[in-house]
């Protein structure tokens, strides 16, 4: 059975196994009570973050090295083109965009506005991030005035990578975005996979409102 440790950014892999209808279980990690008192995360994921991923033998972490891994070991599969296939380069481009250039950056915009203390929730490094952020944005944005997905016709990992950040933006830092960008995501919570997911996620459900 395939065991996902943590929600977070660990709902883009709950996510990826609804559209690719494997079994799996969630098990929570509750981050605010502290990795120390969690033993078997920690034995999952010395480093302590989320989400790791538990596969028979196989344990992961990074949530976009986990959805190639999943869409590798369990393909072939229409989330993920193929290599000679027209829509793999952009899938492949917005996969990871998802991550490095969006998620992350949000992450530390996040940070520093809400957990930071309020004389530095407005520092050098937020503002970079934020533009890091914006500019990357600009990409996601012009695919999707071509096509309804950023690799094309086709809904694939990609959206799924993306998608996650751009909710992640959208709650934890109040992004507000363009009819283009809005219309995307809604879209992708139409999808049964999503609703899937999203019910299995309970906190980020509740966070997400």
């Amino acid at each position: 059975m395939i065991t996902v440790f943590g929600e977070g950014r660990g709902f883009r892999v709950v996510w990826l196994l609804e559209e690719m209808g494997l079994p799996y279980r969630l098990r929570g990690v509750d981050l605010l009570a502290g990795v120390e008192n969690d033993p078997e995360f920690l034995a999952i994921n010395p480093a302590g973050f989320i989400p790791a991923l538990r596969d028979g033998d196989v344990t992961m972490v990074e949530s976009v090295a986990i959805m190639e891994y999943l869409l590798a070991r369990y393909g072939p599969t229409a989330l993920a083109p193929g290599a000679r296939d027209a829509a793999f380069p952009a899938y492949q481009q917005f996969l990871h965009l998802g991550e490095a250039g969006l998620a992350a950056s949000i992450y530390f915009v996040s940070g520093a506005r809400n957990i930071a203390p309020e004389s530095e929730r407005d520092n050098w490094s937020a503002r970079q991030a934020m533009d890091v952020f914006t500019t990357r944005l600009t990409l996601v944005t012009r695919a999707l005035e071509r096509g309804p997905y950023l690799a094309g016709d086709a809904f694939t990992a990609a959206d799924i990578s993306v998608g996650y950040a751009l909710e992640m933006a959208r709650k934890n830092v109040g992004v507000v975005f363009g009819d283009v960008e809005r219309a995307y995501m809604t879209r992708l919570r139409e999808r049964g996979g999503f609703q899937r997911a999203l019910e299995t996620c309970q906190a980020t459900k509740g966070w997400w409102g």
